[in-house]
């Protein structure tokens, strides 16, 4: 009997992973069946809510509220809230924008890129929350959505900077390549700067969230299997705590990665399109 048989609700995966391990005497492992939970809201409709959608809404307002709270009343002296926010700010802004784009390209992208950095940081942070634990970027939707914008982002830079037949020989057609090879070495290009830098983008940011989702569901799930079958393999939840604990501490340290890998990813091929040459 699976866990949305038994009609549990989504307190947190790996708890109603491991009840329902409990009561049959089987262990559950993750599956990508959790990627796609039952509706909360609104079934069968475009407008479907699920528990995923649910994280998405809290990552979102948690952080608008977090910077609402932190800029309404800014002082040339900090408050801690205040002085947490522009930390946050001032890392993106000087160790990635500026640092790849230079300050007066930085300047006209410094907002969305903030905007990808704190977004995905927030969605990925929902998987590691109590009574959450699944990731706000754990299904292609938004991961998709955002490497969409950083290939926008990357064609609307190359052609304003150059113009678009000029972007597209920049991109394509490398100086100092022989005639004969300009054929081959176009198409090879095409496909690498034109394809595979947003499927890359939209690839890396989901699969490791997804992994990482899984990773700790498997964990807690066998420590409460292990803890409830009150037999010989009892003492075994204590190690699969423990290795939970671990995961968890270290899934936070690829939330904040992944954020910023993508976000860096994206200055950077917005460097590349408004360079003089490839």
């Amino acid at each position: 009997m699976s866990v949305r048989e038994a009609g549990a609700t989504p307190l947190t995966q790996a708890t109603s992973i491991a009840l329902a391990a409990a009561g049959d005497n089987e262990f559950h492992p993750p599956s990508i069946g959790d990627f796609f939970p039952p509706a909360l809201l609104f079934e069968g409709t475009p407008f479907e809510f699920t528990r995923i959608s649910l994280a998405q809404f809290i990552a979102t307002a948690l952080l608008v509220v977090l910077l609402l709270w932190g800029t309404r009343r800014m002082t040339v002296v900090p408050g801690r809230l205040q002085s947490v926010v522009e930390l946050g700010f001032g890392f993106v802004r000087d160790q990635i924008v500026y640092q790849i784009l230079g300050e007066r390209d930085g300047r006209r992208f410094l907002p969305i890129l903030t905007a990808i950095f704190f977004g995905i940081l927030f969605m990925n942070l929902t998987g590691v929350i109590p009574f959450i634990n699944i990731p706000g970027t754990s299904v292609a939707g938004v991961p998709l959505l955002l490497a969409l914008v950083a290939y926008v982002l990357f064609i609307y830079a190359g052609i304003r900077k150059h113009g678009g037949l000029r972007f597209l020989k920049n991109s394509l057609i490398p100086s100092g390549v022989p005639v004969y090879l300009l054929p081959i070495i176009a198409i090879v290009e095409l496909i690498s700067t034109f394809v595979a830098r947003p499927v890359s983008l939209f690839l890396r940011l989901l699969l490791n969230m997804m992994v990482g989702h899984m990773m700790l569901v498997l964990f807690f799930a066998a420590t409460q299997f292990f803890l409830l079958g009150f037999n010989w393999f009892t003492p075994l939840a204590a190690g699969t705590f423990a290795l939970g604990f671990a995961f968890t501490l270290f899934e936070i340290f690829v939330c904040v990665l992944q954020a910023y890998v993508f976000t860096v990813l994206t200055s950077v091929y917005i460097q590349l399109a408004v360079a003089e040459e490839h």
